[in-house]
Order: structure tokens, then C-alpha cells, then sequence
């Protein structure tokens, strides 16, 4: 078979199954078979390809199928400027929360050598992403998943900043090492009701671990911000991602916990995603 066959008959088997980009996402599965960008492909759509090669893109486009995330098919994900190693022991990075690095840059000089923490680092996307962007800074990422902090690693080796980057397994109620100029943290904020009535793609194969904010969606989010007000200095600035509808409860906790709000940005979808706010 050659590569237009085996991507038209992709295309139709992911149908069957309501994906939905199955065109794009065969040829990606298709590309990294055979490790060509996806132009080359259609530059040589008349190709054969190996039967070794059929058989592992048939077993790719079979997880597709179950509704596997492409990024764990593919083992990576684009993320601010940078690529990031993705697997099931941690949380997809999205768009959305770009918006965290985007702010939290405003408040680090360039010139300047800031104390960072990441709460709840996952895949390391963000503080990887802030470290390439201010070399000066130092920071620590904690996370209560071993399996996501080594992913963490891995992602800030790739990037050549593993030197700047302390990674702690623990639970922020354990973390006693305070001083913080900043604290940045996407906490898991979806709430029990909401979490069965996300995509399979999301529910069936994403850490539920990195999704679920308990019964209310605020179990971690009040955590984070009772706790980080014993972290962070003086006028230290605390930004989180928070889900769209969460804003006024959130800004009433961190008003209750001494915390100004400085800003509150919305996402790509112009819904409340980021709070930046400054202990008092």
C-alpha cells in the first residue's frame, strides 16, 4: 500500500469512531512511522510503505481509535516555544495555560534573579518554558506524582535547564521551604460533576490525579493559596489557573487569605483562566 491509500483508509477507520480531525491526525500518526514531516508525505504519496511500518501504524491508529490523546500517541505536545515528552503520567499542556507564562513574564526582568516555585508541575511545560525565558532565575518544582516529576526532568534535560530546576516529590500541606518571589501553580479545578461529562479523549486516559478538584472543584485551589501565603515574601506575586466559572469564589479566597488581585486574564476563548494577585 502507499502512503495516499493507507491515509485515505485511516481517515475512514477514525471516522467510524467520531474523531474529530482523522484526516490530520493520520498523517500525523503516519509521519512519525516513518519519521517525515507530514509535507513529505504528500509529496510522496505514492510510496510504499514497509510492512513492519503497517503494522506499528495500525496498532497507532487502533489507540486513536479508543480515543487515545494524540499526544500521548505521538509522545509530544507544542507548548509556548518549545516541544514537551508527554505521557499518560501527566496532564496534556494547553493553549490556555500559556497564559500563566505570558503573565508571569510581566513580573520577572530580564536582568533579575527571582525565586520561583511551581506547584503541581506535571509535564515541567511551565516553569521549563519561564527558565529558557530568564536563564537568571532559580526555581523548584514539586508535584505529589513521582511519575509526572520524572517526565519533568526529562522535559527541562531536553531543554538544557535541569541545572536551574530543583523537582521535589511532595504535597504543597508538606512543602516548608518558603522565601518565594513567585508562585505560579494550575491546580487540578474540575469538580466531580464536570469531570464525567468530559471528552473520552480527556476522561478515559488523562491522570485523573492532575484533573479532579474534588466534589466542588476547590479542593486544591484553596490549598494552594492557603499554603503559598506562608511561601511567598512580602508583596510576592501568586498566579493560578482557575477554571472559567471560578473566578468570583476564587478571588474571595484569596481576599480571605490576605492576597491583592492585581489582574485577571482570560483565555483564547475570552473566559476567566489566570489570576494574578500579590500578598499583602
Amino acid at each position: 500500500m502507499n502512503y495516499n491509500q493507507i491515509l485515505k483508509e485511516g481517515e475512514n477507520f477514525l471516522k467510524k469512531s467520531n474523531i474529530k480531525s482523522p484526516n490530520l491526525d493520520t498523517e500525523l500518526i503516519l509521519s512519525k512511522i516513518i519519521n517525515k514531516k507530514r509535507e513529505e508525505l504528500l509529496l510522496n504519496s505514492k510510496n510504499k510503505l514497509k510492512n513492519t511500518d503497517l503494522k506499528k501504524f495500525k496498532s497507532y491508529l487502533l489507540r486513536r481509535y479508543h480515543k487515545e490523546p494524540m499526544a500521548y500517541i505521538l509522545g509530544y505536545k507544542h507548548f509556548w516555544k518549545h516541544k514537551f515528552l508527554t505521557n499518560k503520567s501527566v496532564l496534556i499542556p494547553r493553549p490556555d495555560t500559556e497564559l500563566i507564562v505570558e503573565e508571569t513574564l510581566k513580573h520577572l526582568p530580564i536582568d533579575k534573579s527571582k525565586k520561583i516555585l511551581d506547584v503541581g508541575t506535571g509535564s515541567g511545560c511551565i516553569v521549563v518554558s519561564l527558565i529558557k525565558e530568564r536563564p537568571k532565575c532559580a526555581a523548584t518544582a514539586i508535584d505529589i506524582s513521582r511519575k509526572a516529576l520524572n517526565v519533568a526532568k526529562t522535559n527541562a534535560k531536553l531543554h538544557q535547564v535541569e541545572n536551574k530546576i530543583k523537582f521535589i516529590n511532595i504535597d504543597i500541606d508538606k512543602y516548608k521551604s518558603s522565601n518565594y518571589d513567585l508562585i505560579i501553580s494550575n491546580p487540578p479545578y474540575i469538580n466531580s460533576i464536570e469531570l464525567n461529562r468530559l471528552d473520552d479523549d480527556i476522561k478515559l486516559h488523562e491522570p485523573k490525579i492532575a484533573l479532579s478538584g474534588g466534589f466542588d472543584g476547590f479542593r486544591d485551589i484553596k490549598k494552594v493559596i492557603v499554603v503559598s501565603k506562608k511561601l511567598l515574601k512580602l508583596n510576592g506575586k501568586l498566579i493560578i489557573e482557575i477554571g472559567h466559572k471560578q473566578k468570583n469564589q476564587s478571588v474571595k479566597i484569596l481576599n480571605e487569605n490576605g492576597y491583592y488581585i492585581n489582574k485577571i486574564s482570560k483565555d483564547l476563548a475570552g473566559k476567566d483562566r489566570c489570576i494574578i494577585s500579590t500578598k499583602l
